[in-house]
C-alpha cells in the first residue's frame, strides 16, 4: 500500500461507508478498493480475504478487519487523537461500546431481515413479506431506543464512532425522509448533523459514484 495507512475494500451498500466516514475524519491516508459482486472479482477478493466479507480494513501489516463495527472500533483505538471515542478502558468507553454492540446486533440485523428476507427462512420467497414486515418494525423499535438517548449525538454533546455507524444504518432505512421526521425527529435531525460533515460528502460522493 504505497503511500497509504489502511486498505478499505468497499461495495455500495455493503457497510463500507461507514469505515470510509470515519478513515476521513480521522486523516488517515487510505486506498480504496472497489469488489463488485460478479464472481470473478469475489473469488479475487477471496484470495486475499477468505471471507470475501464487505467491508475489509487491510492494515499496514497485512492484517484484515471485517465487520463494519469491528473496524470502526479498531480505527479509534488505533487513532485516539482523533477523539472519535471516548478513552478506553473508562467508564464513557464501556457506554460507547454497548451503542456499537447494540446498533451492530439489533439494528444492523434487522436492516440485513429487511434486505433479505428470503434468507431467513427455510420457505424463501413464501414466508419473505412476513418477515420484512417484521424486521421494520423491529428496527423502527431500536431506532426508537436510539431517539431516546440523541443529545444531540449517542454519547451527548460529542461526535463519535459510534454516530457514524448509526447514520449509515439511518440512511438504509426504507420509509422516506418526511416519515422518519415525524416519527423520529431526533434521529432524523442526527442525520442530518452527519450528513454536511466533509467526511460525510467525501464517502457519499465515491459509494454513489461506485
Amino acid at each position: 500500500m504505497p503511500g497509504s495507512q489502511y486498505r478499505l475494500y468497499g461495495r455500495r451498500g455493503a457497510g463500507s461507508l461507514a469505515p470510509q466516514m470515519l478513515l476521513e475524519e480521522i486523516g488517515a491516508a487510505y486506498e480504496l478498493v472497489w469488489v463488485s459482486k460478479a464472481p470473478a472479482e469475489i473469488e479475487a477478493f477471496r484470495r486475499i480475504s477468505p471471507a470475501a466479507k464487505i467491508p475489509a480494513l487491510m492494515l499496514q501489516d497485512g492484517t484484515m478487519v471485517s465487520e463494519s463495527a469491528a473496524i470502526l472500533i479498531h480505527l479509534t483505538n488505533a487513532h485516539p487523537a482523533a477523539g472519535l471515542a471516548p478513552i478506553a478502558g473508562s467508564s464513557a468507553h464501556a457506554h460507547f461500546l454497548q451503542w456499537m454492540v447494540f446498533l451492530s446486533a439489533n439494528a444492523y440485523e434487522a436492516a440485513l431481515r429487511v434486505a433479505h428476507p428470503d434468507r431467513y427462512s427455510a420457505d424463501g420467497e413464501a414466508a419473505a413479506a412476513q418477515i420484512k414486515t417484521q424486521a421494520l418494525l423491529d428496527w423502527t423499535g431500536h431506532l426508537e431506543i436510539v431517539h431516546a438517548t440523541l443529545s444531540p449525538y449517542l454519547l451527548g454533546a460529542k461526535l463519535s464512532a459510534a454516530d457514524i455507524y448509526l447514520y449509515m444504518l439511518t440512511s438504509w432505512y426504507p420509509l422516506d425522509d418526511s416519515a422518519l421526521a415525524s416519527r423520529l425527529p431526533k434521529v432524523r435531525q442526527h442525520a442530518e448533523l452527519l450528513r454536511h460533515r466533509p467526511a460525510t460528502r467525501k464517502a457519499e460522493k465515491d459509494h454513489s459514484d461506485s
